[in-house]
């Protein structure tokens, strides 16, 4: 299991490292001690990819009528 440091990490990384997690937890592929050190590590990459993705929509943005201006998420949720 890779150690990269979570916080270097992009986005599509770790959730390849998540997903490689996941799958080796669901096929019983590890003992019982790897099994807690992969659900930890695997929490850490999932609150890193959460965080991400708000970054990102915060920065979403859209035009109207030529202006630009920051997308209301309860506006986009609604629709």
């Amino acid at each position: 299991m890779d150690q990269t440091p979570i916080d270097d990490m992009k986005f599509e990384t770790a959730l390849a490292e998540l997903e490689a997690i996941v799958a080796s937890m669901e096929g019983g592929q590890l003992e019982l001690e790897a099994s807690i050190t992969a659900y930890r590590r695997g929490m850490e990459l999932m609150k890193h990819c959460q965080s991400q993705l708000s970054n990102a929509e915060e920065q979403i943005r859209i035009i109207e009528n030529g202006e630009i201006r920051d997308v209301d998420r309860n506006t986009l949720e609604n629709q």
